[in-house]
């Protein structure tokens, strides 16, 4: 058996199953031996049934022994975001109102993560409807600290080493926020790569899912495994996918050309992330334009959140007129702010955000991604809220793949993600890029 398995990339976890050294049981034992040791600490799970969990696994080791096809996550623990629909355990969208809630169809990207052999553990905690207000979710490395949101359960659960992958969705920035606060890899595609049926819909036109990992390869791999065309979903394109995984293999033909933002809200970054950033930035200094962008770009910020609110409160109308009483003093004057945004204005900001993902079309024809802040520094104190999304909100917007690398340390020692986008459905491009930053820095370190 291998000591501290709970501990093991995904990647590692699959090389030594193949190889019959470890089994999918003694992993989902030691994952679940760690989750028992610190969830009262960091409430990451909304909801684990540890017998479903091995049921699960001790099926993965049948079929292996009995020498079937196995899949591309055989036996590997995953956590789902309390907003994925399964078929057999409940989905509470981090609300009362959802309280117990049950569906009988699993999301589409569930029913692949199966068919790939994963081993479902249990739902992660979300902030309520995957929105603004947090729920009781800690920070794995200090839990006076918020994990950010609204993927805070997913985020959590794989920086505490509570299973190796985790799904999470990001409408703004509910991804690379919450990994870089916990010290994660989080990894957003293109918009539309993954399928969202299945999955709470709180805006048709920017909800996307992404995903957290301990490593590239593996956010990589599950980003490969739940990718796929679905009619049913508006969003998504009846194209081939980029190949996630040869995309974080790869060495970079060329030295990738970067860019740098100096955008007016570059202002709210704290003094270590701000500090961190630069060193970066002084190490790969020949290969980073630095641009002053048009305010257009800035103001983009705002055509995110009047989509955003608008759909919300159109999809959401029912469950908020409704249940009015259980709706957190957080998230109420976003529906009544939400409800004032009138028809006009909400087709004016889809026509922007067109325009943006045109603009961003172009401008990648001359760079290969552009260097960014994950979040404005470390996580915030635990009720203070969960960080500020701003650093995100362009890219989700244009719909770009965006990937945080827990590359940077804070001043009270959490844990800083930097951030690479890159152009849409070239997302491979973008990992290859991402290896070549990581093989940079630790070059430079040496």
């Amino acid at each position: 058996m291998i000591k501290d398995a709970y501990k093991l990339s995904a990647t590692e976890a699959l090389i030594l199953c193949a190889s019959g050294k470890l089994t999918s049981v003694e992993l989902v034992k030691s994952c679940l031996a760690q989750i028992t040791a610190t969830d009262d600490a960091i409430r990451a799970w909304a909801y684990l049934d540890p017998a479903a969990a091995l049921a699960q696994a001790e099926e993965c080791d049948r079929i292996r022994k009995a020498g079937m096809a196995v899949g591309a996550l055989h036996g590997i623990p995953v956590g789902l975001k309390d907003i994925i629909d399964t078929a057999d355990m409940p989905t509470a969208r981090g609300t009362p109102i959802f309280a117990g809630r049950t569906t009988d169809h699993d999301a589409r990207l569930v029913e692949l993560l199966r068919g790939a052999g994963a081993v479902i553990m249990g739902k992660t905690v979300t902030t309520e409807m995957a929105f603004v207000h947090a729920n009781d979710t800690r920070n794995p490395h200090n839990t006076d600290h918020s994990p950010g949101g609204s993927s805070s359960g997913s985020a959590a659960a794989v920086g505490a080493h509570h299973v190796p992958l985790a799904i999470g969705t990001q409408t703004n920035g509910s991804v690379i926020r919450p990994a870089s606060f916990c010290g994660t890899f989080g990894f957003k595609p293109t918009r539309g790569v993954v399928s969202r049926t299945g999955l709470l819909q709180t805006s048709v036109s920017l909800d996307q899912v992404g995903c957290f990992g301990r490593t590239l390869a593996d956010v990589a791999l599950l980003t490969d495994v739940i990718g796929g065309y679905d009619g049913s979903d508006a969003t998504s394109f009846a194209r081939p996918r980029p190949d996630m995984s040869a995309g974080a293999a790869e060495d970079a033909p060329v030295t990738p050309e970067l860019v740098w933002f100096d955008l007016p809200f570059n202002d709210r970054l704290s003094s270590d992330a701000k500090e961190g950033l630069e060193a970066v930035l002084e190490i790969l200094d020949p290969q980073v334009t630095r641009m002053d962008p048009a305010d257009t770009l800035s103001n983009l910020v705002a055509v995110q959140a009047r989509i955003h609110e608008y759909e919300i409160c159109q999809h959401q109308a029912e469950v908020f007129e409704g249940h009015w009483d259980q709706i957190s003093e957080t998230l109420k004057p976003v529906i009544l702010r939400g409800n004032q945004i009138s028809r006009a204005e909400y087709e004016d900001a889809l026509a922007v955000k067109a325009s943006a993902e045109a603009f961003f079309a172009d401008f990648f024809v001359e760079f290969d991604a552009i260097i960014a802040p994950s979040a404005a520094g470390e996580a915030p104190l635990f009720g203070t809220g969960t960080g500020d999304p701003i650093f995100c909100t362009l890219w989700t917007l244009a719909g770009l793949p965006c990937i945080s690398l827990p590359l940077l340390v804070g001043e009270t020692g959490l844990p800083i993600g930097v951030q690479l986008i890159g152009p849409a459905e070239k997302d491979n491009r973008l990992l290859r890029t991402a290896r070549w930053l990581q093989t940079q820095l630790a070059d430079a370190a040496e």
